[in-house]
């Protein structure tokens, strides 16, 4: 059981149960944008991606730009749906109750609507005012910036943290930040083999219970 100076949990994924709903909106507003993609597809695209990363992402695969006002549309479209739909993961209040040091989030998502996110689910009131997104940053997830931000503004050395992540680009991040990372891997979107992935990329155990996470976290 790890004694970290500081817990670093991304949201999405994570914390907040959201990815199936954002790759079902990006999948309908991509098609309606005239480049096709089913939510599944859209998942594949999109998952742990940020504006300028998913943009790149989908320019290589279709060829093309996305057309100006693609992200405003689909931006309204998500803060729709969540409010009526996101939850937030199955036992991560519970976790975070118990949780005996320091916390923090650190997202690839806009600043504001990660605090959106948490208010929607209940969980702000146990990061506030520690919420970090990659627009505070010079580069996001993949790339150490966001999570060596967290860090410093908490006042923890990076190997005395511990980063919970569900992608393979967070993952890369904490390892280029050199923090000790753990996965989730029990959100709704994540395929077979995925906990696989993550071991892969650097993580040094994956959970698929949030109650696993816990007592790992928190101790029995």
């Amino acid at each position: 059981m790890p004694d970290p100076d500081l817990v670093i949990f991304d949201c999405d994924g994570v914390l907040v149960d959201s990815e199936v709903i954002f790759a079902r909106v990006l999948g309908e507003c991509l098609t309606a944008a005239d480049f096709p993609a089913t939510a599944a597809e859209a998942l594949l695209l999109g998952f742990g991606k940020n504006r300028d990363t998913l943009t790149a992402a989908v320019e290589m695969r279709y060829g093309r730009v996305l057309p100006e006002g693609f992200f405003e549309a689909m931006r309204e479209r998500t803060a729709f749906v969540l409010e009526r739909e996101l939850k937030p993961m199955p036992g991560v209040a519970e976790l975070l109750t118990a949780l005996p040091r320091a916390r923090c989030v650190a997202s690839n998502g806009h600043l504001q609507r990660v605090r959106e996110r948490l208010a929607l689910t209940g969980l702000l009131g146990f990061f506030d005012p520690h919420v970090f997104s990659a627009i505070q940053v010079a580069i996001g997830k993949p790339a150490p910036d966001l999570f060596l931000l967290a860090a410093r503004q908490l006042k923890a050395p990076p190997a005395a943290c511990t980063v919970v992540e569900d992608s393979v680009v967070g993952v890369a991040a904490a390892v280029a930040a050199e923090m000790p990372v753990v996965g989730f891997c029990g959100g709704s979107h994540c395929p077979e083999g995925h906990a696989e992935e993550l071991l892969a990329a650097g993580c040094s155990r994956v959970f698929t219970h949030m109650s696993d996470l816990a007592t790992y976290l928190c101790g029995p």
